[in-house]
């Protein structure tokens, strides 16, 4: 059952004013802090997933990021915190990012003034370190000045009602059908932490497909040693051979499926569209009421298929801080400078990818 008792700061689209005017002291973050990061992001509502503290080691121990994340605070309450990173490669120079590999990041605060502490110490920061720039993944909020917008993300979720036959209706009528025609293949359904190596290779199956580098196994295991209890791995089979699966992390009353892999078999046994129709119904017996299907770049096959599923979009307001760059960086695969390098990956051996992959992507954090 997801847990419905977090309560929420009184803000939804930003921090605001409170009574208490006293300046907050900004500090850089410690593991010794991390408890009551935690209970500070599970009760904040600005904050994500990507914020707790977990996803900090996980990151760290899987790639050496170096974290330089800041917290603010008042007379030893915990008010803001934004998880940092600096990362230094000779693709992206040195620069600051909040938060590596991570949908959203950025700063969460419980009022204006903290959120306003740790802006202005991130940017000094950038300043003092001469970074390249300073980017803040962040999922709402306006644009800071000084900064310049990301526009390339907009991010997908729907509401869960209590029942799958509600949430069944409301999916477009091609979606229902693509549904119904999996269910007839005799497709399995399993869940389990236990099934990660067969997702791997599927999931590495899927990345190569794109042109891009694979992640390597380590971080999957880490996230999920991380957040026992916040993960779940659906995989659908066909007979004895996997053919898709996700994995999903669970946040308040939300449920985010983020990695997911398929094989060759997916398309014609619509097994991706079974996969996410049943995550939605697991979802749904357990409580949790949003759906969030995550970010996609405008114009690709993945922003393709989410928009068959009746979701809510919303553009990411993520935001780059020049400092000694001129000009916005843009690292994306769907970027025409990388589309032969796109293209020449997609054609490697798998195993090839599976094992430069995890030393290439480290750069493109």
């Amino acid at each position: 059952m997801a847990d419905m008792s977090i309560s929420k700061t009184a803000w939804e689209n930003g921090p605001v004013a409170v009574e208490d005017k006293t300046t907050p002291t900004v500090r850089a973050f410690s593991m010794s802090d991390a408890a009551k990061w935690d209970a500070f992001v599970h009760n904040e509502s600005s904050a994500s997933f990507f914020h707790l503290s977990g996803w900090m080691r996980a990151i760290e121990r899987t790639f050496g990021y170096s974290s330089c994340a800041i917290l603010a605070e008042r007379d030893g309450r915990m008010t803001g915190v934004l998880p940092l990173y600096s990362i230094k490669n000779w693709i992206l120079g040195h620069c600051l990012i909040s938060t590596p590999l991570a949908v959203s990041g950025g700063i969460a605060a419980a009022d204006q003034e903290s959120y306003d502490a740790l802006l202005m110490r991130a940017k000094d920061m950038a300043r003092e370190q001469q970074v390249e720039y300073l980017e803040l993944r962040n999922a709402t909020g306006k644009l800071e000045a000084g900064f310049n917008p990301n526009t390339r993300y907009v991010n997908f979720s729907c509401d869960l009602a209590r029942d799958s036959e509600t949430n069944l209706k409301r999916l477009p009528k091609d979606t229902r059908y693509m549904i119904r025609k999996a269910q007839k293949q005799g497709l399995e359904v399993r869940h389990g932490a236990d099934l990660l190596d067969e997702f791997y290779e599927l999931f590495a199956l899927s990345m190569r497909r794109l042109g891009t580098p694979v992640f390597p196994k380590a971080l999957l295991k880490n996230l999920i040693a991380e957040f026992p209890g916040q993960t779940d791995l659906l995989m659908i089979y066909s007979g004895k051979k996997a053919v898709c699966g996700v994995l999903t992390f669970l946040f308040r009353d939300t449920v985010l499926p983020y990695y997911s892999g398929a094989g060759l078999e997916a398309p014609r046994l619509a097994a991706n569209n079974l996969m996410y129709w049943e995550l939605m119904q697991w979802a749904t017996e357990r409580g949790y009421r949003i759906f969030d299907f995550g970010r996609s770049k405008t114009g690709t096959g993945a922003y393709a298929f989410k928009t068959q599923w009746n979701m809510k979009i919303v553009p990411l307001s993520y935001q780059v801080f020049l400092v000694k760059k001129k000009t916005l960086p843009d690292f994306s695969p769907a970027n025409p400078r990388f589309t032969r390098a796109t293209e020449s990956w997609s054609r490697l051996p798998l195993w090839l990818t599976k094992k430069i992959g995890p030393r290439v992507i480290k750069w493109f954090p």
